[in-house]
């Protein structure tokens, strides 16, 4: 019925005899039957990828977040694709998450930053595989980029977005998915509900991006991919669509988008 298009299962909170194997059962019995692993560095990469070799459900991605800055930093293609399990390679179905994040992070690495963009986007250009997108107060920056490096060749997303529509818009015109996260059932978040009311439906992802932003009714407690049901709802509700023809077209979106 649904994908979590973006969660990070190696960072989940895993007390009381929880498992990853229950995590996947739990987001199952709730009508997710796929989810998707990011990675946020490039040493972390092969824990992810042996997690979604583990279940036939799972997939995974490899890239390194704007706001790393340990570690191994990929400012070339073939860092990042060397990080590609040959093995596994079947079950990475995309590049990042990558970006800009200019909120949290000084002017001092905005450089550093771009460079690992264009990193991303050229790796994913070479293996021809969607680029999951962080953007935070980094506008006119990410859309050049995305432009300038032609991000219609391989395509990719802009993952939970809290920006503007004029922003969402020019992505969405560059072939771009844009992808909704639990922050739009915070009571404080009209701005991004009414942009998430303007996003076409066959261009729209959901997402969790547990263990993080988790959703009302569960806000306040750790984030888990079943709750990617609670986005969906309250998304189809806040746009006035059917919640089961909702749910179609976005696990369409996401398996188009990333080739599953």
């Amino acid at each position: 019925m649904l994908i979590d298009s973006h969660c990070h299962l190696n960072h989940l909170r895993l007390d009381d005899g929880l498992t990853i194997e229950k995590v996947v059962q739990n987001a199952k019995s709730k009508g997710i039957n796929k989810i998707i692993s990011i990675s946020t560095t490039l040493e972390e990469v092969q824990t992810i990828a042996d997690t979604a070799s583990a279940f036939q459900n799972v997939y995974y991605s490899v890239g390194v977040h704007p706001s790393e800055t340990e570690g191994v930093q990929p400012v070339d293609a073939q860092t990042i694709i060397d990080y590609i399990d040959a093995d596994k390679a079947h079950k990475c179905v995309a590049i990042g998450e990558t970006g800009l994040d200019y909120f949290y992070n000084e002017p001092k690495s905005y450089q550093l930053q771009k460079q690992k963009f264009i990193a991303h986007v050229e790796a994913a250009k070479i293996l021809k595989k969607p680029v999951i997108v962080h953007t935070r107060a980094a506008k006119e920056d990410t859309l050049s980029i995305l432009k300038d490096y032609n991000i219609e060749c391989c395509g990719g997303v802009l993952h939970c977005f809290t920006e503007d529509w004029d922003m969402a818009n020019q992505a969405l015109n560059m072939g771009m998915y844009i992808s909704i996260s639990g922050i739009v059932t915070f009571k404080n978040a009209q701005d991004v509900q009414e942009m998430a009311k303007k996003i076409p439906l066959d261009r729209l992802l959901v997402e969790t991006d547990a263990p993080y932003l988790t959703p009302i009714p569960y806000r306040g407690k750790p984030n888990y991919p079943e709750y990617v049901y609670y986005v969906a709802e309250f998304l189809a509700k806040l746009r006035g669509e059917d919640f089961e023809e909702f749910c179609i077209v976005t696990k369409a979106n996401t398996m188009k988008l990333f080739q599953i």
